[in-house]
Order: structure tokens, then C-alpha cells, then sequence
């Protein structure tokens, strides 16, 4: 199988038991973060916003959300599924905490924005 050009193909060539949880993912990084720029990396779904804001990926046992610090973590209410350094694991046999993940991606946008002297508000 060739490597997903876009989001869309990459949800699309999931088990169909997951593609409901990608699109809750997708669609709720896209909410928090409107002007990042959606993209494939390392055979990833992949968001940009003045540097690296996150990417997902679907396990055999979990979704993987990255890259985040501990610190980003524990302010968004998630350290209890931090896997490693910079690694989210959401099980596959719960819901996903979209309202924490929501925090935490629009932490990462007003961090990004800060670093990059920007402060757009993003569009609602």
C-alpha cells in the first residue's frame, strides 16, 4: 500500500472501526487550531502552525497523539496517557477526551503564535 497523500486517504485506509475516532481526532485539532496547515508526515496526519503543532496515528491498540511535553500534558488534564516524552496513547476501547485535546491544541496554537510574534485569534 502507497504511503496516504492526504488526511482524508490516510482515515480512509484505517480499519473502518476507527475511522470514527480519527475523525473526531481530526476534527477537533482543526476546531482549536483553524489556520494550521493540514498535511501528511511521516505517513502521519500532521499539523503546522508556525513550527510543529501535532500529529496522530492509529495503533493496533491505540491513537497516538505528538509531539507534547509532559508540562502541556498535566495543564490539558491528560497525564495519565502520556506513553513516553512527547507521546499521547488514547486506548481504542474509550472515548477520546476531546475537550482536554481541544485545550491542549489551543495551548499549543497561543504558544506557537507567541514565539512567532503572531496573535491572530483563531477563527470560530
Amino acid at each position: 500500500m502507497s504511503a496516504p497523500r492526504s488526511v482524508d486517504e490516510y482515515i480512509a485506509g484505517e480499519p473502518e472501526s476507527l475511522r470514527p475516532m480519527l475523525t473526531e481526532l481530526r476534527d477537533t485539532i482543526r476546531a482549536a487550531a483553524p489556520e494550521a496547515d493540514e498535511r501528511i508526515s511521516y505517513g502521519m496526519p500532521y499539523y503546522h502552525l508556525n513550527g510543529r503543532l501535532a500529529y496522530f496515528q492509529a495503533h493496533t491498540k491505540h491513537i497516538g497523539l505528538y509531539p507534547f511535553s509532559l508540562e502541556e500534558s498535566r495543564a490539558a488534564g491528560l497525564e495519565h496517557l502520556v506513553a513516553a516524552r512527547a507521546t499521547l496513547q488514547f486506548p481504542l476501547d474509550q472515548p477520546l477526551p476531546l475537550a482536554a485535546i481541544r485545550r491542549l491544541i489551543e495551548q499549543r496554537v497561543k504558544t506557537r503564535q507567541a514565539k512567532a510574534g503572531t496573535t491572530r485569534t483563531p477563527k470560530r
